[in-house]
C-alpha cells in the first residue's frame, strides 16, 4: 500500500510544501519538516479515534463523501497556487482538526512549531493544510482498495502507521490527555527531531521512521 512518503516524495506532494510555505511565507525546508511533524499526528489521532465502533463508523461516513475522495491531491495547484490558500481548504482543516484532536489542537502545533523551528501560527496553518490532505489521501486508499466498513478503516490506518503503532498512539495520547505544562511538547517535539536511539526504537520517531524513513 502507498504510503504519506510515496506522496510527499512525488511532484504533488512537493507542490504541497512549495506552494504551502510561499503562501505562509515560511522558509521550505522548515514547511517540509513541520508537514513531516503534522501528518503522523494527524494520522496517529485518526487511529486512535477509529479504535471505536464509533470513531471508525464516523470516519468511514467522512471518507465516502465527494470532500475527501481524494480530488484534493489533483487540485494543489488551485488551492495553493493563488493569492492565499482556500478558505474553504482551512475550514475544512479546522474541523477535522477540532475531531480527531478534541480541542487539543493548540497542543499538538506546539509540538510542530517547536520540532521545526516555525512559528505557532504558521504551525497551525500547516496543520490545517495537511489535514484535509491527508483525509483525501485515505479516501483515495479507500476507494482503491475498495474499503466498505470499519474493520477495513482500521487496517487501512494501520497499514499506514506501520508496525509498532501502540507505543506511538500512546505517545499521541500523552500529548492529547496532558495538563498543558508544556513538557510533553517539549518530548513529543524532541521524538520527531530524533532524540536518543532509545527514542528513535518507539514513540513518534518510530513513526516518523515507518513514514518517511527508507
Amino acid at each position: 500500500m502507498a504510503g504519506i512518503l510515496d506522496l510527499l516524495n512525488s511532484d504533488m506532494g512537493k507542490m504541497l510544501i512549495s506552494g504551502t510555505s510561499k503562501q505562509l511565507g515560511q522558509d521550505e525546508a522548515k514547511t517540509s519538516s513541520a508537514m513531516q511533524a503534522a501528518l503522523p499526528l494527524i494520522l496517529g489521532a485518526m487511529k486512535n479515534n477509529a479504535s471505536t465502533p464509533e470513531g471508525a463508523s464516523g470516519l468511514l461516513g467522512a471518507l465516502n463523501s465527494d470532500k475527501h475522495s481524494g480530488s484534493i491531491l489533483n487540485n494543489l495547484g488551485n488551492i495553493l497556487g493563488g493569492g492565499g490558500i482556500d478558505d474553504d481548504v482551512l475550514k475544512d482543516g479546522q474541523g477535522i482538526l477540532g475531531h480527531v484532536f478534541g480541542g487539543k489542537e493548540d497542543r499538538v502545533a506546539g509540538a510542530v512549531s517547536k520540532s521545526s523551528g516555525i512559528d505557532m501560527a504558521s504551525a497551525m496553518n500547516i496543520l490545517k493544510v495537511a489535514a484535509p490532505f491527508v483525509m483525501g489521501f485515505l479516501g483515495k486508499q479507500k476507494r482503491e482498495q475498495n474499503v466498505t466498513d470499519t474493520n477495513g478503516i482500521g487496517d487501512l490506518l494501520g497499514g499506514m502507521l506501520g508496525k509498532g503503532n501502540e507505543e506511538q498512539q500512546s505517545l499521541v495520547n500523552r500529548l492529547l490527555d496532558s495538563d498543558g505544562d508544556g513538557s510533553i511538547i517539549d518530548d513529543v517535539a524532541g521524538m520527531i527531531l530524533g532524540g536518543n536511539e532509545n527514542q528513535k526504537k518507539g514513540g513518534l520517531g518510530g513513526l516518523l521512521g515507518g513514514l518517511f524513513g527508507k
